[in-house]
Protein backbone atom coordinates (compact mmCIF):
# COMPACT_ATOMS: atom_id res chain seq x y z
CA UNK A 1 0.00 0.00 0.00
CA UNK A 2 1.08 3.57 -0.61
CA UNK A 3 -0.01 7.04 0.40
CA UNK A 4 -3.36 8.29 -0.88
CA UNK A 5 -2.95 12.05 -1.01
CA UNK A 6 -6.04 13.11 -2.95
CA UNK A 7 -7.34 14.93 0.12
CA UNK A 8 -4.26 17.18 0.00
CA UNK A 9 -4.49 18.20 -3.65
CA UNK A 10 -4.61 21.90 -2.81
CA UNK A 11 -1.17 21.57 -1.12
CA UNK A 12 0.36 19.84 -4.16
CA UNK A 13 1.91 17.26 -1.82
CA UNK A 14 3.98 14.90 -3.96
CA UNK A 15 3.68 11.18 -3.12
CA UNK A 16 7.28 10.42 -4.14
CA UNK A 17 8.53 13.24 -1.95
CA UNK A 18 6.53 11.88 0.98
CA UNK A 19 7.97 8.39 0.38
CA UNK A 20 11.50 9.85 0.46
CA UNK A 21 10.63 11.83 3.57
CA UNK A 22 9.46 8.73 5.45
CA UNK A 23 11.89 6.12 4.13
CA UNK A 24 15.15 8.08 3.79
CA UNK A 25 15.04 11.44 5.52
CA UNK A 26 13.32 10.10 8.64
CA UNK A 27 16.17 7.65 9.24
CA UNK A 28 18.76 10.45 8.89
CA UNK A 29 17.10 12.82 11.33
CA UNK A 30 16.37 10.02 13.82
CA UNK A 31 20.05 9.17 13.80
CA UNK A 32 21.06 12.81 14.22
CA UNK A 33 18.60 13.75 16.93
CA UNK A 34 19.02 10.37 18.63
CA UNK A 35 22.72 11.15 19.02
CA UNK A 36 21.88 14.49 20.67
CA UNK A 37 19.57 12.79 23.15
CA UNK A 38 22.18 10.10 23.90
CA UNK A 39 24.76 12.74 24.71
CA UNK A 40 22.28 14.40 27.06
CA UNK A 41 20.90 11.32 28.83
CA UNK A 42 24.03 9.10 28.45
CA UNK A 43 22.13 5.80 28.89
CA UNK A 44 23.99 2.58 29.66
CA UNK A 45 23.63 -0.69 27.75
CA UNK A 46 24.91 -4.25 28.08
CA UNK A 47 27.01 -5.69 25.29
CA UNK A 48 26.98 -9.35 24.36
CA UNK A 49 29.21 -11.78 22.51
CA UNK A 50 32.95 -11.21 22.14
CA UNK A 51 32.59 -7.46 22.59
CA UNK A 52 30.63 -8.04 25.79
CA UNK A 53 33.33 -10.31 27.17
CA UNK A 54 35.96 -7.70 26.41
CA UNK A 55 33.93 -4.99 28.10
CA UNK A 56 33.26 -7.20 31.13
CA UNK A 57 36.94 -8.07 31.47
CA UNK A 58 37.65 -4.39 32.23
CA UNK A 59 35.47 -4.62 35.35
CA UNK A 60 32.37 -2.75 34.18
CA UNK A 61 30.02 -4.94 32.14
CA UNK A 62 28.30 -2.07 30.34
CA UNK A 63 28.95 0.69 27.87
CA UNK A 64 27.69 4.26 27.94
CA UNK A 65 26.35 6.35 25.08
CA UNK A 66 29.10 8.96 25.30
CA UNK A 67 31.71 6.27 24.62
CA UNK A 68 30.79 6.88 20.97
CA UNK A 69 33.25 9.78 20.91
CA UNK A 70 36.15 8.03 22.67
CA UNK A 71 39.11 6.67 20.68
CA UNK A 72 39.55 2.94 20.22
CA UNK A 73 42.81 3.01 22.20
CA UNK A 74 40.65 3.59 25.32
CA UNK A 75 37.51 1.57 24.64
CA UNK A 76 39.10 -1.29 22.68
CA UNK A 77 36.12 -0.97 20.32
CA UNK A 78 35.87 0.69 16.93
CA UNK A 79 32.66 2.25 15.59
CA UNK A 80 31.85 3.44 12.12
CA UNK A 81 30.26 6.90 11.67
CA UNK A 82 26.55 6.82 12.46
CA UNK A 83 26.73 3.48 14.29
CA UNK A 84 24.87 2.97 17.54
CA UNK A 85 26.43 2.49 20.95
CA UNK A 86 26.13 -1.31 20.66
CA UNK A 87 27.26 -1.44 17.02
CA UNK A 88 30.98 -1.81 17.69
CA UNK A 89 33.79 -3.93 16.29
CA UNK A 90 36.55 -5.45 18.38
CA UNK A 91 40.09 -4.17 18.03
CA UNK A 92 41.97 -7.35 18.79
CA UNK A 93 45.37 -5.89 19.69
CA UNK A 94 44.06 -3.18 22.06
CA UNK A 95 42.97 -3.86 25.61
CA UNK A 96 40.05 -1.86 27.01
CA UNK A 97 41.30 0.81 29.41
CA UNK A 98 39.65 2.67 32.26
CA UNK A 99 36.65 4.46 30.74
CA UNK A 100 35.56 7.58 32.63
CA UNK A 101 32.45 9.48 31.54
CA UNK A 102 31.63 12.77 33.25
CA UNK A 103 28.39 14.02 31.76
CA UNK A 104 28.91 17.78 31.77
CA UNK A 105 26.11 18.24 29.24
CA UNK A 106 23.13 16.99 31.28
CA UNK A 107 23.55 19.26 34.28
CA UNK A 108 24.04 22.29 32.02
CA UNK A 109 20.84 21.54 30.09
CA UNK A 110 18.92 20.93 33.32
CA UNK A 111 20.30 24.12 34.86
CA UNK A 112 19.17 26.06 31.79
CA UNK A 113 15.67 24.56 32.09
CA UNK A 114 15.59 25.44 35.79
CA UNK A 115 16.55 29.04 35.02
CA UNK A 116 13.85 29.30 32.36
CA UNK A 117 10.97 27.42 34.01
CA UNK A 118 12.18 26.79 37.55
CA UNK A 119 9.33 28.94 38.90
CA UNK A 120 5.69 29.18 37.73
CA UNK A 121 4.96 31.66 34.95
CA UNK A 122 1.97 33.98 34.72
CA UNK A 123 -0.18 34.33 31.60
CA UNK A 124 -2.13 37.59 31.54
CA UNK A 125 -4.89 38.44 29.11
CA UNK A 126 -5.02 41.70 27.15
CA UNK A 127 -8.80 41.66 26.80
CA UNK A 128 -10.25 45.14 27.46
CA UNK A 129 -13.02 43.87 29.78
CA UNK A 130 -11.87 42.88 33.27
CA UNK A 131 -14.39 40.02 33.61
CA UNK A 132 -13.33 38.57 30.28
CA UNK A 133 -9.69 38.90 31.31
CA UNK A 134 -10.31 36.84 34.43
CA UNK A 135 -12.20 34.18 32.47
CA UNK A 136 -9.59 33.88 29.70
CA UNK A 137 -6.75 33.67 32.21
CA UNK A 138 -8.63 30.95 34.10
CA UNK A 139 -9.17 29.00 30.85
CA UNK A 140 -5.52 29.15 29.90
CA UNK A 141 -4.40 28.28 33.40
CA UNK A 142 -6.77 25.32 33.30
CA UNK A 143 -5.52 23.93 29.97
CA UNK A 144 -1.86 24.14 30.98
CA UNK A 145 -2.57 22.65 34.41
CA UNK A 146 -4.42 19.75 32.77
CA UNK A 147 -1.31 19.03 30.67
CA UNK A 148 1.18 18.97 33.52
CA UNK A 149 1.45 22.57 34.65
CA UNK A 150 5.03 23.55 35.38
CA UNK A 151 6.21 20.08 34.37
CA UNK A 152 4.85 20.69 30.86
CA UNK A 153 6.97 23.82 30.50
CA UNK A 154 10.05 22.09 31.93
CA UNK A 155 9.64 19.21 29.46
CA UNK A 156 9.31 21.78 26.70
CA UNK A 157 12.54 23.47 27.80
CA UNK A 158 14.50 20.19 27.99
CA UNK A 159 13.35 18.98 24.57
CA UNK A 160 14.09 22.37 23.04
CA UNK A 161 17.53 22.54 24.64
CA UNK A 162 18.51 19.06 23.45
CA UNK A 163 17.11 19.15 19.92
CA UNK A 164 17.24 22.88 19.21
CA UNK A 165 13.46 23.15 18.83
CA UNK A 166 10.23 21.70 20.13
CA UNK A 167 6.85 21.41 18.40
CA UNK A 168 3.56 21.42 20.27
CA UNK A 169 0.50 19.75 18.70
CA UNK A 170 -2.69 21.31 20.07
CA UNK A 171 -4.89 18.22 19.86
CA UNK A 172 -8.50 18.51 21.11
CA UNK A 173 -10.50 15.43 22.03
CA UNK A 174 -12.60 13.62 19.43
CA UNK A 175 -15.82 15.00 20.94
CA UNK A 176 -14.55 18.56 20.52
CA UNK A 177 -13.56 17.92 16.90
CA UNK A 178 -16.96 16.38 16.13
CA UNK A 179 -18.72 19.31 17.75
CA UNK A 180 -16.69 21.80 15.71
CA UNK A 181 -17.47 19.94 12.47
CA UNK A 182 -21.25 19.96 12.89
CA UNK A 183 -21.82 23.24 14.75
CA UNK A 184 -23.06 26.28 12.82
CA UNK A 185 -20.69 29.22 13.23
CA UNK A 186 -23.51 31.58 14.22
CA UNK A 187 -24.73 29.50 17.18
CA UNK A 188 -24.47 31.06 20.63
CA UNK A 189 -22.69 29.62 23.62
CA UNK A 190 -24.93 28.66 26.53
CA UNK A 191 -22.46 26.88 28.80
CA UNK A 192 -21.72 27.74 32.39
CA UNK A 193 -18.12 28.69 33.06
CA UNK A 194 -17.48 25.50 35.03
CA UNK A 195 -18.61 23.52 31.96
CA UNK A 196 -16.26 25.60 29.79
CA UNK A 197 -13.38 24.59 32.04
CA UNK A 198 -14.40 20.93 31.76
CA UNK A 199 -14.28 21.15 27.95
CA UNK A 200 -10.96 22.99 28.21
CA UNK A 201 -9.38 20.07 30.05
CA UNK A 202 -10.15 17.90 27.00
CA UNK A 203 -7.53 19.77 24.93
CA UNK A 204 -4.25 17.89 24.83
CA UNK A 205 -0.98 19.77 24.36
CA UNK A 206 1.30 17.13 22.86
CA UNK A 207 5.03 17.84 22.70
CA UNK A 208 6.49 16.27 19.56
CA UNK A 209 9.95 14.74 19.77
CA UNK A 210 12.29 16.00 17.08
CA UNK A 211 13.15 12.48 15.71
CA UNK A 212 9.53 11.99 14.63
CA UNK A 213 8.91 15.47 13.18
CA UNK A 214 8.96 15.82 9.38
CA UNK A 215 7.55 19.28 8.59
CA UNK A 216 6.87 20.12 4.96
CA UNK A 217 7.91 23.74 4.60
CA UNK A 218 6.85 26.30 2.05
CA UNK A 219 9.32 26.39 -0.83
CA UNK A 220 9.49 30.19 -0.73
CA UNK A 221 9.40 30.73 3.05
CA UNK A 222 11.05 28.30 5.47
CA UNK A 223 9.03 29.83 8.33
CA UNK A 224 5.69 28.57 6.93
CA UNK A 225 4.63 24.95 7.58
CA UNK A 226 2.31 23.83 4.80
CA UNK A 227 1.89 20.29 6.10
CA UNK A 228 3.12 18.46 9.20
CA UNK A 229 4.18 14.82 8.99
CA UNK A 230 5.06 12.59 11.92
CA UNK A 231 6.74 9.22 11.44
CA UNK A 232 7.55 6.84 14.29
CA UNK A 233 7.32 3.20 15.38
CA UNK A 234 4.63 2.46 17.92
CA UNK A 235 4.79 -0.57 20.20
CA UNK A 236 1.64 -2.66 20.56
CA UNK A 237 0.50 -4.59 23.63
CA UNK A 238 0.81 -7.81 21.65
CA UNK A 239 3.75 -10.20 21.53
CA UNK A 240 5.02 -11.09 18.07
CA UNK A 241 5.87 -14.73 17.27
CA UNK A 242 7.09 -14.11 13.75
CA UNK A 243 10.75 -14.51 14.69
CA UNK A 244 10.40 -17.14 17.40
CA UNK A 245 13.55 -19.00 16.24
CA UNK A 246 15.58 -15.78 16.43
CA UNK A 247 14.11 -15.09 19.85
CA UNK A 248 15.23 -18.51 21.11
CA UNK A 249 18.72 -17.98 19.74
CA UNK A 250 19.01 -14.57 21.39
CA UNK A 251 17.72 -15.98 24.68
CA UNK A 252 20.29 -18.78 24.54
CA UNK A 253 23.11 -16.26 24.11
CA UNK A 254 21.85 -14.07 26.95
CA UNK A 255 20.60 -11.25 24.74
CA UNK A 256 17.24 -9.69 25.42
CA UNK A 257 14.98 -8.75 22.56
CA UNK A 258 11.74 -6.83 22.62
CA UNK A 259 9.28 -9.17 20.93
CA UNK A 260 6.29 -6.84 21.04
CA UNK A 261 4.62 -6.04 17.77
CA UNK A 262 5.28 -2.59 16.36
CA UNK A 263 3.87 -0.63 13.48
CA UNK A 264 5.33 2.24 11.49
CA UNK A 265 2.92 5.13 12.07
CA UNK A 266 2.76 8.07 9.68
CA UNK A 267 0.48 11.00 10.52
CA UNK A 268 -0.15 13.74 7.97
CA UNK A 269 -1.79 16.93 9.24
CA UNK A 270 -2.81 19.85 7.03
CA UNK A 271 -4.94 22.92 7.82
CA UNK A 272 -8.09 21.27 6.41
CA UNK A 273 -7.49 17.48 6.60
CA UNK A 274 -5.55 14.76 8.47
CA UNK A 275 -4.62 11.14 7.83
CA UNK A 276 -3.06 8.32 9.84
CA UNK A 277 -1.22 5.41 8.23
CA UNK A 278 0.07 2.22 9.85
CA UNK A 279 2.70 0.43 7.77
CA UNK A 280 1.64 2.75 4.93
CA UNK A 281 -1.96 1.57 5.10
CA UNK A 282 -4.58 4.24 5.69
CA UNK A 283 -6.41 3.50 8.98
CA UNK A 284 -8.08 6.83 9.79
CA UNK A 285 -8.68 10.27 8.35
CA UNK A 286 -10.93 13.26 8.78
CA UNK A 287 -11.38 16.99 8.27
CA UNK A 288 -9.65 19.66 10.34
CA UNK A 289 -12.41 22.05 11.45
CA UNK A 290 -10.18 24.77 12.88
CA UNK A 291 -9.08 26.47 9.69
CA UNK A 292 -5.41 26.45 10.68
CA UNK A 293 -2.61 23.97 11.32
CA UNK A 294 -2.62 23.25 15.09
CA UNK A 295 1.18 23.09 15.34
CA UNK A 296 3.25 25.56 17.34
CA UNK A 297 6.94 25.56 16.45
CA UNK A 298 9.35 26.90 19.09
CA UNK A 299 13.05 27.38 18.47
CA UNK A 300 15.28 26.98 21.50
CA UNK A 301 17.44 29.90 20.36
CA UNK A 302 16.52 31.61 17.11
CA UNK A 303 18.61 30.57 14.11
CA UNK A 304 17.97 32.40 10.81
CA UNK A 305 17.17 30.45 7.65
CA UNK A 306 16.74 27.15 9.51
CA UNK A 307 13.66 25.37 10.80
CA UNK A 308 15.69 24.03 13.71
CA UNK A 309 16.97 26.40 16.35
CA UNK A 310 20.32 26.26 18.12
CA UNK A 311 20.73 23.17 20.28
CA UNK A 312 22.44 23.48 23.66
CA UNK A 313 23.90 19.97 23.26
CA UNK A 314 25.42 19.95 19.79
CA UNK A 315 28.12 22.64 20.39
CA UNK A 316 29.27 20.77 23.50
CA UNK A 317 29.66 17.29 22.02
CA UNK A 318 33.25 17.65 20.78
CA UNK A 319 34.34 19.27 24.04
CA UNK A 320 32.58 16.53 26.00
CA UNK A 321 34.48 13.90 23.98
CA UNK A 322 37.78 15.65 24.70
CA UNK A 323 37.00 15.88 28.41
CA UNK A 324 36.05 12.20 28.63
CA UNK A 325 39.19 11.23 26.69
CA UNK A 326 41.49 13.13 29.05
CA UNK A 327 39.70 11.85 32.15
CA UNK A 328 39.99 8.28 30.85
CA UNK A 329 43.69 8.80 30.08
CA UNK A 330 44.23 10.12 33.60
CA UNK A 331 42.38 7.15 35.10
CA UNK A 332 44.59 4.75 33.13
CA UNK A 333 47.70 6.59 34.28
CA UNK A 334 46.55 6.49 37.90
CA UNK A 335 45.85 2.78 37.61
CA UNK A 336 49.45 2.15 36.56
CA UNK A 337 51.16 4.70 38.78
CA UNK A 338 49.16 4.89 41.99
CA UNK A 339 50.64 1.62 43.29
CA UNK A 340 54.35 1.11 43.74
CA UNK A 341 55.92 -1.74 41.78
CA UNK A 342 59.16 -3.63 42.37
CA UNK A 343 61.80 -5.01 40.06
CA UNK A 344 63.73 -7.86 41.63
CA UNK A 345 67.07 -8.99 40.19
CA UNK A 346 68.91 -12.13 41.15
CA UNK A 347 66.29 -13.41 43.59
CA UNK A 348 64.94 -16.84 42.80
CA UNK A 349 61.14 -17.10 42.68
CA UNK A 350 60.72 -13.39 43.30
CA UNK A 351 57.59 -13.31 41.12
CA UNK A 352 55.87 -15.72 43.48
CA UNK A 353 56.74 -13.86 46.67
CA UNK A 354 54.06 -11.43 47.89
CA UNK A 355 54.96 -7.91 48.95
CA UNK A 356 53.67 -7.22 52.45
CA UNK A 357 54.83 -5.56 55.69
CA UNK A 358 57.39 -7.50 57.72
CA UNK A 359 58.39 -9.84 54.89
CA UNK A 360 62.08 -10.27 54.02
CA UNK A 361 63.92 -11.89 51.12
CA UNK A 362 67.32 -13.53 51.28
CA UNK A 363 69.66 -14.71 48.55
CA UNK A 364 73.25 -15.80 48.10
CA UNK A 365 73.61 -13.69 44.98
CA UNK A 366 75.73 -10.64 45.86
CA UNK A 367 74.42 -8.80 42.78
CA UNK A 368 70.76 -9.18 43.75
CA UNK A 369 68.70 -6.02 44.10
CA UNK A 370 65.15 -4.78 44.43
CA UNK A 371 64.23 -1.55 42.67
CA UNK A 372 61.12 0.42 43.49
CA UNK A 373 59.31 2.36 40.78
CA UNK A 374 55.88 3.78 40.07
CA UNK A 375 53.77 5.88 42.36
CA UNK A 376 51.56 8.80 41.41
CA UNK A 377 53.34 11.85 40.07
CA UNK A 378 52.14 15.39 39.55
CA UNK A 379 51.11 16.25 35.96
CA UNK A 380 50.39 19.99 35.88
CA UNK A 381 49.98 20.10 32.11
CA UNK A 382 47.26 17.45 32.28
CA UNK A 383 45.41 19.27 35.06
CA UNK A 384 45.67 22.56 33.18
CA UNK A 385 44.35 20.98 29.99
CA UNK A 386 41.33 19.49 31.77
CA UNK A 387 40.63 22.84 33.47
CA UNK A 388 40.79 24.62 30.10
CA UNK A 389 38.33 22.12 28.60
CA UNK A 390 35.89 22.80 31.44
CA UNK A 391 36.26 26.55 30.88
CA UNK A 392 35.56 26.02 27.17
CA UNK A 393 32.40 24.13 28.11
CA UNK A 394 31.41 27.05 30.35
CA UNK A 395 31.88 29.56 27.54
CA UNK A 396 30.17 27.44 24.87
CA UNK A 397 27.12 26.71 27.03
CA UNK A 398 26.91 29.95 29.00
CA UNK A 399 26.32 27.81 32.11
CA UNK A 400 29.06 27.99 34.73
CA UNK A 401 29.45 25.73 37.79
CA UNK A 402 28.27 28.66 39.93
CA UNK A 403 24.78 28.10 38.49
CA UNK A 404 24.80 24.58 39.93
CA UNK A 405 25.90 25.86 43.34
CA UNK A 406 29.61 25.04 42.97
CA UNK A 407 31.10 28.21 44.43
CA UNK A 408 34.72 27.22 45.25
CA UNK A 409 36.59 30.52 45.78
CA UNK A 410 33.96 32.78 44.20
CA UNK A 411 32.16 33.81 47.38
CA UNK A 412 33.83 37.23 47.28
CA UNK A 413 32.13 37.99 43.96
CA UNK A 414 28.60 37.52 45.34
CA UNK A 415 28.37 40.31 47.90
CA UNK A 416 25.65 42.31 46.11
CA UNK A 417 22.78 41.82 43.67
CA UNK A 418 24.67 43.68 40.94
CA UNK A 419 27.75 41.49 41.41
CA UNK A 420 25.53 38.40 41.33
CA UNK A 421 24.02 39.48 38.03
CA UNK A 422 27.46 40.14 36.57
CA UNK A 423 28.56 36.67 37.67
CA UNK A 424 25.54 35.16 35.89
CA UNK A 425 25.73 37.52 32.91
CA UNK A 426 26.24 34.82 30.29
CA UNK A 427 23.46 32.65 31.68
CA UNK A 428 21.04 35.56 32.05
CA UNK A 429 21.58 36.86 28.51
CA UNK A 430 21.09 33.37 27.09
CA UNK A 431 18.00 32.96 29.25
CA UNK A 432 16.53 36.22 27.89
CA UNK A 433 16.92 34.96 24.33
CA UNK A 434 15.10 31.78 25.25
CA UNK A 435 12.37 33.69 27.05
CA UNK A 436 11.49 35.47 23.82
CA UNK A 437 11.15 32.33 21.70
CA UNK A 438 9.33 30.28 24.35
CA UNK A 439 6.98 33.10 25.34
CA UNK A 440 6.00 33.58 21.68
CA UNK A 441 5.27 29.86 21.47
CA UNK A 442 3.13 29.95 24.63
CA UNK A 443 1.22 32.92 23.22
CA UNK A 444 0.48 31.00 19.99
CA UNK A 445 -0.67 27.96 21.98
CA UNK A 446 -3.00 30.19 24.00
CA UNK A 447 -4.47 31.79 20.88
CA UNK A 448 -5.06 28.36 19.31
CA UNK A 449 -6.84 27.07 22.44
CA UNK A 450 -9.15 30.10 22.56
CA UNK A 451 -9.79 29.86 18.82
CA UNK A 452 -10.77 26.19 19.14
CA UNK A 453 -13.17 26.92 21.99
CA UNK A 454 -14.65 29.71 19.87
CA UNK A 455 -15.06 27.42 16.83
CA UNK A 456 -16.89 24.81 18.92
CA UNK A 457 -19.15 27.47 20.44
CA UNK A 458 -18.04 26.59 23.96
CA UNK A 459 -16.47 29.97 24.71
CA UNK A 460 -16.81 32.82 22.23
CA UNK A 461 -13.91 35.23 21.74
CA UNK A 462 -12.55 37.48 19.03
CA UNK A 463 -8.99 38.05 17.84
CA UNK A 464 -8.39 41.09 20.03
CA UNK A 465 -9.24 39.09 23.16
CA UNK A 466 -6.81 36.27 22.40
CA UNK A 467 -3.64 38.28 22.92
CA UNK A 468 -1.78 37.48 26.13
CA UNK A 469 1.43 38.38 27.92
CA UNK A 470 3.76 35.83 29.51
CA UNK A 471 5.48 36.93 32.71
CA UNK A 472 8.53 34.98 33.88
CA UNK A 473 9.68 35.03 37.47
CA UNK A 474 13.25 36.07 38.14
CA UNK A 475 15.52 33.01 38.39
CA UNK A 476 17.87 34.77 40.83
CA UNK A 477 17.34 34.95 44.59
CA UNK A 478 15.79 38.29 45.46
CA UNK A 479 15.33 40.42 48.53
CA UNK A 480 11.64 40.33 49.48
CA UNK A 481 11.69 43.81 51.00
CA UNK A 482 13.21 45.27 47.82
CA UNK A 483 10.50 43.58 45.72
CA UNK A 484 7.76 44.96 47.95
CA UNK A 485 9.22 48.46 47.77
CA UNK A 486 9.41 48.18 43.99
CA UNK A 487 5.77 47.01 43.90
CA UNK A 488 4.72 49.98 46.04
CA UNK A 489 6.47 52.39 43.68
CA UNK A 490 4.72 50.76 40.69
CA UNK A 491 1.33 51.19 42.37
CA UNK A 492 2.09 54.89 42.97
CA UNK A 493 2.94 55.23 39.26
CA UNK A 494 -0.46 53.79 38.32
CA UNK A 495 0.38 50.17 37.45
CA UNK A 496 -2.78 48.02 37.97
CA UNK A 497 -2.86 46.15 41.27
CA UNK A 498 -3.56 42.82 39.52
CA UNK A 499 -0.40 43.09 37.43
CA UNK A 500 1.69 44.01 40.49
CA UNK A 501 0.31 41.01 42.39
CA UNK A 502 1.12 38.67 39.48
CA UNK A 503 4.68 39.95 39.33
CA UNK A 504 4.98 39.22 43.05
CA UNK A 505 3.74 35.68 42.43
CA UNK A 506 0.22 36.05 43.84
CA UNK A 507 -2.99 35.24 42.02
CA UNK A 508 -6.17 37.22 42.34
CA UNK A 509 -9.16 35.91 44.26
CA UNK A 510 -11.18 35.68 41.04
CA UNK A 511 -8.58 33.39 39.45
CA UNK A 512 -8.46 31.21 42.54
CA UNK A 513 -12.24 30.80 42.63
CA UNK A 514 -12.45 30.00 38.90
CA UNK A 515 -9.81 27.26 39.04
Amino acid sequence: MGFDLEAFDDLRLDAEYLEWLVDVHAADIQRHFGRLWDYYANPTADMHGAAGRKVGAAGRPYVQAQEYGLPARITGLARSPGAGVLEAQLVSDIQRKEVVIENDIAWRVNAGADFLFGKPISITSKAPDSRRRDEIESILKCVFAANGGLGFFQDMAVLGSVYGFVDCFVRPSVSLCNRASCLPRTSDSSFSFSTVLEWTRAIDLELIEAPRALPVLDEDDYRVITCYVQHFHQKKNVVSHANSFLSRVLSATGQRRDTRQSVAVTEITAPDHWQRYEDKELVAEGPMPWGFLPIVHIQNIAQPYYYEGVSDVEPLMSLQDELNTRLSDRASRITFQSFKMYLGKGIEGFEDKPVSPGRMWCTDNPEASIEEFGGDAATPSEDAHIAEIREALDKASGVTPVVAGLLKNRLGNLTSAVALRLTFMGMLSRNERKRHTYSEGIKRISRMVLSMLDTTGIYRSDESERDVDVIFASPLPENLMEKLQEAQIKRELGVPAEQVLRELGYESAAEHRAV
